[in-house]
């Protein structure tokens, strides 16, 4: 099982946080290839606001121990 954590490049006391943990490879895969979920990527309002708020950010995915 793999778990989605977003990563912050501007934010030195919170560098990466987990959004869904328990999921496939391939669901993690598909995620992290949606355009929405990178700061360099993103059109929608609320990703954009994100990007405003907190600076550059991307999702990723990792392996749960």
């Amino acid at each position: 099982m793999y778990q989605i954590v977003r990563f912050y490049r501007d934010r030195p006391t919170r560098r990466r946080r987990v959004i869904t943990r328990n999921v496939t490879l391939e669901q993690a895969q598909a995620h992290c290839q949606d355009p929405e979920t990178s700061s360099s990527t993103c059109k929608g309002k609320t990703a954009r606001a994100r990007t405003r708020r907190v600076g550059a950010w991307f999702d990723g995915y990792e392996k749960m121990e």
